[in-house]
């Protein structure tokens, strides 16, 4: 094989390389799969591997093209996705055990879309119990290994996913975001990540329901990828209502701008009750200066018209109804709840009254998100961009204690709580805005650093781009040491 790009290039790239006959679909999956069966014992990120399945296919590809068929855009790349869409005749357990031997009926909708384009896709990669945690472990798989550092976690829920692109050990990868979930992954292990609008990419096939679920509020799915132009391509191939909708219902997404010069950029920083380290504010706010350099017009004062802790206050509420709800040991939530003392205003009593909350709590928590989505509409009225944080530091040492939110981070010297980092996640997620994570450089400690950037909604293509167009001033993803 011949191919400039292999490993660590595009998906574009070797998509490309692949219609022009300049490598096999078959050539490219088993030097894929070479790397897998190299680095994978170590990092763990391939958890699913379906090769058999995938070498078929691939062989199929490369018949279809010396036809002169042309599948789609994705035609014989070797690709993966998050363990948590159903694949073919492959376990989706979501980290629960007694869900070893389950086998999928069918694809996830999302999955059958990138096949439809092309996609050869040939495993899927770990995530933590229940999808909700800022590290990816569980009992069925266990524990997956930072490229850049296998003493770290990669970050979760999409934590495999990122592990597998940033490692060179798969093309193209699709996760799913609710408290960061592909954001924080991509931020810690210096790739490209999308949390896209809420609702643009439907979930069916990402779910432990037997039959298909209503679409959950906040949650949502899309790419992770080496490059700002391969989360475009992803993402526009798996755009649209599901069928359900599709009579009367189409996505048409807003260009980009066409220059960075004159852009209204805002940058958030920091904020009192979920501080972000030095480390990490230094790259952002470098990122911020490369554009106002570049001709943007860059805010550090701007800041939509709420309150920041009440806001973070209906995420959660939201946020955390919504995981609950989907648990199996609900019942015992329940019980818990009832345990507590009316005077108990503990960070776990509160998440506790959270995750059982009632229907009129839940009802009044999304009348106040509907007044933050108007406050973010006049924002990006006067601003055109948002840079921000998405994690408090870099990728931190595996901690798996329990009770998980006991668990402490080291930011700036000073311990703080574990999830007091889910604000810079929730503020797009809950008003379902569109965010971008573009990698902003190294620590002193040679860890990666993200840059989120947020758009109004349905702005998905913008927020690509401007990660775009930081990688031309700032450079992008580039490759751990050793892989």
């Amino acid at each position: 094989m011949n191919l400039k790009s292999f490993p660590f290039g595009s998906a574009t790239a070797q998509a490309a390389a692949l219609r022009a006959g300049k490598v096999s679909s078959v050539e490219l999956l088993k030097a894929y799969l070479e790397r897998v069966d190299r680095f994978n014992p170590a990092l763990n990120a391939l958890v699913v591997d379906d090769r058999k399945a995938a070498m078929n296919r691939a062989r199929a590809a490369d018949r279809a093209l010396a036809k002169g068929e042309l599948w789609g855009p994705l035609h014989g790349l070797p690709m993966t996705v998050k363990e948590s869409f159903d694949l073919v005749g492959r376990p989706t357990t979501w980290g629960h055990l007694p869900r070893k031997d389950h086998a999928a009926a069918s694809d996830a909708l999302a999955v059958d879309r990138l096949k439809a384009a092309g996609a050869v896709v040939f495993g899927k990669s770990n995530v933590p119990l229940n999808l909700a945690d800022f590290q990816s472990y569980n009992a069925v798989y266990g524990t997956t290994n930072n490229p850049w550092d296998l003493q770290r976690g990669p970050g979760g829920s999409s934590g495999g996913s990122a592990a597998m692109v940033a490692a060179g050990l798969s093309a193209l990868e699709y996760g799913s975001d609710i408290g960061g979930s592909i954001r924080n992954p991509a931020a810690y292990c210096g790739v490209y990540g999308h949390k896209s609008t809420w609702c643009i990419v439907p979930k069916r096939g990402h779910t432990l329901a037997p039959k298909p679920g209503a679409e959950a509020d906040l949650s949502v799915i899309g790419p992770l990828a080496r490059s700002a132009a391969d989360l475009a391509l992803a993402l526009k191939l798996t755009v649209g209502p599901d069928v359900l909708n599709a009579r009367g219902l189409a996505y048409r997404l807003p260009g980009p701008p066409k220059r960075v010069k004159g852009l209204r950029v805002a940058v958030w920083l920091d904020q009192d009750f979920a501080p972000v380290d030095d480390s990490v504010k230094a790259r952002i706010e470098a990122a911020a200066r490369a554009l106002a350099k570049a001709g943007a017009k860059v805010d550090f004062k701007a800041r939509p018209d709420f309150d920041p802790l009440q806001a973070h206050r209906t995420y959660l509420m939201l946020l955390q109804s919504n995981l609950a709800a989907r648990r199996v040991d609900y019942a015992d939530l329940v019980a818990a709840r009832a345990r507590l003392r009316d005077d108990d205003a503990s960070d776990h009593a509160m998440a506790l009254r959270a995750s059982t909350a009632s229907y009129k709590e839940v009802f009044d928590a999304n009348q106040a998100r509907e007044q933050l989505r108007w406050a973010w509409h006049d924002f990006f009225g006067r601003h055109d961009l948002l840079l921000m944080p998405i994690t408090a530091t870099a990728a931190f040492p595996h901690d798996q204690s329990e009770p998980m939110p006991a668990r402490r981070m080291r930011i700036n010297g000073a311990e703080h709580p574990y999830f007091s980092q889910l604000f810079w996640a929730g503020l797009a997620t809950a008003s379902f805005l569109p965010g971008t994570i573009a990698p902003a450089g190294l620590t002193a400690e040679g860890l990666p650093v993200g840059v989120q950037i947020v758009g109004p909604e349905f702005a998905d293509l913008s927020t690509i781009w401007l990660a775009g167009q930081l990688a031309e001033l700032i450079g992008g993803y580039q490759p751990p040491p050793g892989y």
